[in-house]
């Protein structure tokens, strides 16, 4: 059966009504909350963010609110997301918000990737769910379901303009939460489950098991990793009073002095924290 924008739609919607997941950060009301949400779910699990969103937006439930926060108490409410720059750029899209969008998010895809920290698939993602923009946010999901459903790679150049063919003029919110709902039940990576596919009959892929891409060995468990001696780091300045210096230890875990020394250099790089004679403290 040939492919159209509205069987791929009619079948897509009829199933997402029986198969949509209630996830907490589809409560979100207003471009803000919105942005929010997919700022933090960038990099972290979806099931994850809802509770720390939640308390995120009741402490600053405007750009102009965040725009004046701490970096103390901002990484404190962070806690638990990791990739914590995303908190700082966050504050800064804020800031730029209120100093040249008069505190309001801007309404294209143009405008909102023009702040810090979003890319063309958050900027779609806030684009299409807060403001109706007909466009397709292509994250490794999206790609997964379009790319098959038309039978092309999912790295192909022109995928970008195929998948906004497809996305609900009147609801592109919902067409994005359904795609990824469909991603992550039955359009799985390794072994799409096609008999219960709502597009299974417009689909070129039907049957057809994607090549399994194989994820790379970890090298060892999570505490010997640099991304845990800076969560780590983080944890304790946010938690120390406010304008502490802390001596940096002389070990933590695994971690000798120098990688010690080399996480806090770059956590003051990234305008965390500020660094003197082997103490720390959150950047003021």
């Amino acid at each position: 059966m040939p492919l159209t924008r509205r069987r791929f739609n009619s079948r897509l919607s009829r199933w997402h009504v029986a198969n949509r997941r209630t996830l907490l950060i589809r409560t979100a009301t207003g471009p803000w909350e919105v942005l929010v949400a997919e700022v933090m779910s960038q990099q972290t699990g979806i099931e994850r963010v809802g509770p720390v969103w939640r308390r995120f937006v009741d402490l600053w439930p405007s750009p102009s609110a965040l725009a004046v926060a701490g970096t103390q108490e901002l990484l404190a409410a962070w806690a638990g997301l990791g990739y914590n720059r995303r908190a700082l750029a966050l504050r800064e899209s804020a800031r730029t918000i209120v100093a040249e969008h008069g505190g309001r998010v801007p309404a294209t895809v143009e405008g909102l990737e023009a702040l810090s920290g979003i890319g063309p698939y958050t900027a779609r993602a806030v684009a299409a769910a807060a403001f109706g923009v007909p466009v397709a946010p292509l994250d490794v999901n999206v790609r997964r379901v379009v790319s098959r459903v038309l039978g092309v790679s999912a790295s192909a150049p022109g995928l970008q303009g195929a998948a906004d063919s497809l996305v609900s003029r009147d609801e592109p919110g919902r067409w994005f939460d359904a795609v990824m709902d469909l991603a992550s039940s039955t359009c799985v990576p390794l072994a799409p489950r096609c008999d219960g596919c709502p597009l299974a009959e417009v689909c070129a892929s039907r049957g057809v098991v994607a090549a399994a891409v194989e994820r790379k060995a970890s090298g060892g468990p999570f505490s010997s990793t640099k991304r845990w001696l800076r969560g780590r780091l983080v944890a304790a300045v946010i938690q120390s009073p406010a304008d502490a210096w802390l001596p940096l230890p002389g070990r933590l875990g695994v971690h000798d002095r120098d990688a010690i020394r080399s996480a806090a250099r770059g956590l003051e790089r990234e305008g965390f924290v500020e660094l003197q004679d082997d103490e720390i403290r959150v950047r003021r």
